[in-house]
């Protein structure tokens, strides 16, 4: 998870939501990510989808059988369909995200029973640190804004 926190800090550089993710195979990192909605003008450009595709990449397939993949801040519904789709086998969550996580707080897309794909989840690693970027950061743009506002 320090790694996926390494990718959290270089989005927040780039002033993009400071979510990072790391795929990792066999003790080794084959992929690495982290936000670029912002800066690429890019939708599906979240850490996660990033990583994976690294990870795909690297693999030489779609296929990520036996890769665990460790993301700051709980996927998106959008994250956790490719996480599934990918054959992720474990997903390590530093933070949990209750107003839009698909992995366990508002839908737990990678445990669905009815998809063919059944994802193991951890939650909470290193939950201290993953939660003080995203506050900093959002505390961050609200001054901004307030800031704007006043001129």
């Amino acid at each position: 998870m320090s790694e996926a926190l390494k990718e959290a800090r270089a989005a927040y550089e780039l002033g993009e939501v400071p979510i990072g993710a790391v795929v990792e195979k066999d003790g080794i990192i084959i992929g690495r990510g982290h936000n670029l909605t912002e800066t690429s003008k890019d939708p599906t450009a979240h850490a996660e989808l990033l990583a994976l595709r690294q990870a795909a990449k690297e693999l030489g397939g779609w296929r990520l059988s036996g890769c665990s993949l460790y993301v700051t801040a709980e996927p998106c519904a959008m994250c956790a369909g490719a996480i599934v789709w990918a054959r992720i086998e474990k997903l390590y969550i530093g933070t949990m995200d209750p107003k839009s996580g698909a992995c366990g707080s508002v839908f737990n897309i990678p445990q669905e029973p009815r998809l063919n794909h059944y994802v193991e989840i951890e939650t909470g690693m290193m939950q201290t640190e993953c939660q003080t970027i995203l506050k900093a950061f959002f505390k961050e743009l609200r001054k901004k804004k307030s800031e704007e506002k006043i001129l």
